[in-house]
């Protein structure tokens, strides 16, 4: 259990966190926190462990020592091999630490073994850090911007390793990103933060249904688009797109063959976190 109570975090005159409630991670449960840059992600996690000084109460189910944390910014020494830097961290050498060498093999990671930090590229980088952490075999493992500055085949290489990883694990996750599409295999709560303060937290089914209904029609904002959507239930969506909340299969039936007869191309969601997002700040 981690228990957050009105957590807040300044740096001399500014307010970084400013939870301004209780937040309560059960065991096992998976928090996505999320938020633009800037919303106190990272200040938060750094609270956790006791690394920044905060008002408030943090409870922790196990010492914040004995909690793995990947940081978005890491860095090692460049005179040794990463095998080198490995057995260094875990203090054992890889053939005598079966986990560690699972690990190594999961991330595919044996070619970068011979190889110094400088010749690793982002995505090595982070698959490095994500080994060391993950050998640990915590009870809580908090990742911050896991996969920043990387590309898109990337990051999607990466969060599916870490979804197989700990899909039939009891272990209590912390993720932030503010790649949403990262989080929908991952996370099972969201905490979204704006500005330090946290806007709502809670199930991903249960926020989408609280600010955009049980289901949403997004297509693109044309003319034709608009003149069905004044039918309608309209919410906020991305620019250039019209988003129609859906509050029954019925309605849902009803807009989808409107679209299709006028030949407009649509999706459906029912816990898209990002249309979740837009909402939640109106």
């Amino acid at each position: 259990m981690i228990r957050l109570d009105n957590v807040k975090v300044s740096f001399k005159d500014k307010v970084a966190v400013d939870l301004g409630r209780v937040i309560e991670i059960a065991d096992g449960e998976r928090v996505g926190i999320i938020g633009s840059n800037g919303a106190g992600k990272t200040t938060l996690l750094k609270s956790i462990i006791g690394l920044v000084p905060h008002k408030g109460n943090i409870a922790l189910g196990v010492p914040s020592n004995e909690i793995s944390v990947h940081m978005q910014y890491n860095s090692y020494v460049d005179t040794v091999s990463i095998r080198n830097i490995i057995e260094m961290v875990m203090g054992c050498r890889i053939t005598d630490n079966q986990k560690l060498q699972e690990m190594i093999e999961f991330f595919e990671f044996e070619g970068c073994l011979d190889k110094r930090w400088k010749q690793l590229s982002g995505g090595q980088k982070q698959r490095l850090t994500l080994i060391l952490v993950m050998c640990k075999d915590s009870k809580i493992v908090m990742f911050d911007e896991v996969t920043s500055g990387l590309d898109f085949e990337t990051r999607q290489r990466l969060m599916d390793k870490l979804v197989t990883w700990y899909e039939e694990k009891h272990t209590t996750l912390l993720i932030t990103s503010h790649y949403y599409t990262e989080l929908d295999n991952l996370a099972t709560k969201i905490l979204y933060l704006k500005d330090g303060r946290a806007v709502d937290y809670g199930s991903k089914e249960e926020l989408f249904r609280k600010y955009c209904g049980n289901a949403v029609v997004i297509f693109e904002d044309t003319e034709k688009g608009r003149e069905i959507a004044k039918a309608h239930k309209q919410i906020k969506a991305a620019e250039g797109f019209i988003a129609l909340s859906c509050d029954n299969d019925d309605e849902e039936v009803e807009i989808a063959e409107k679209l299709i007869r006028n030949h407009i191309n649509y999706r459906r969601s029912n816990n898209d976190i990002e249309m979740m997002t837009i909402n939640a700040e109106r």
